[in-house]
């Protein structure tokens, strides 16, 4: 039996609409869909009737499975000579381990296509009205993890180092380290008064954002009970949500009507 082959598809924030056109286009051929915890309810009924579904994500940090296993089970599948459709949240390869998952494959000589979905920082920036990048005020974005303990003396991410960049910052996964997280950016010398924002479960139904500053922000946090997924954006171009959130006005619109 010939081996088939593994796509690894971003299926992006959350809202289904968001989904490429080449990742519902392989959603229709696989024979199996292996998909993490935020991957919305609609994009797994995209798949083609009687398609397989093998649940691989985590929900509160708590692993449902090793990577490694997750890992073997797509190379299982693939040697069965099955079409296998690995699902994630966002873009497989910002912060979603599809690189460890790629080099698995190749190492069992399995082939793979990556798919790529738009990531969180993208879509949670865009729908809080918020531009990345803005000719006056931003030149350059950092998309960083924030699920590391930062107070850890081997901590891989130097949070006061980005805080001299003058760059738009994004944190994928930073709610429960928040408070040292803007501490340690505070102390890199970024003011306490620069614009933030988080925007939790950005493009969905559930989709809300909170305004503040660097200095702020954590205790906002802690106030209006933030919860995961959640995208923190720190810089000058945060301030922006404040007149162009486009789609908390849409949604407010509609439902006055």
């Amino acid at each position: 039996m010939s081996p088939g082959t593994v796509y690894l598809v971003g299926a992006g924030p959350g809202d289904p609409g968001l989904l490429t056109l080449r990742a519902l286009r392989v959603l229709g051929e696989a024979d199996v869909v292996v998909y993490d915890h935020l991957v919305a309810a609609e994009i797994l009924d995209m798949a083609k009737p009687g398609c397989e579904r093998l649940f691989a994500g985590k929900k509160g940090g708590a692993f449902c499975r090793p990577q490694g296993e997750i890992d073997e089970t797509l190379v299982r599948l693939a040697l069965e000579g099955k079409t296998v459709v690995r699902l994630k949240g966002g873009d497989p390869f910002i912060f979603g381990r599809g690189g460890e998952e790629a080099a698995a494959l190749a190492a069992a000589g399995i082939a793979f296509e990556v798919v790529p979905g738009v990531t969180s920082a993208l879509a949670a920036a865009a729908y809080a009205g918020i531009p990345l990048t803005h000719r006056s005020h931003s030149s350059s974005v950092v998309l960083l993890t924030g699920h590391e303990d930062p107070s850890k003396p081997d901590a891989t991410v130097r949070w006061e180092d980005y805080a001299r960049l003058k760059a738009t910052i994004c944190i994928y996964m930073g709610v429960k380290n928040l408070a040292t997280i803007t501490s340690r950016l505070e102390a890199g010398g970024l003011p306490a008064a620069t614009p933030a924002a988080i925007v939790q479960s950005a493009t969905t139904e559930q989709h809300r954002r909170i305004l503040g500053t660097l200095g702020t922000i954590a205790a906002l946090a802690d106030a209006n009970n933030v919860e995961s997924p959640a995208m923190v954006i720190i810089g000058e171009v945060a301030a922006f949500s404040e007149r162009l959130a486009w789609f908390e006005s849409s949604r407010q619109l509609a439902a006055s009507r």
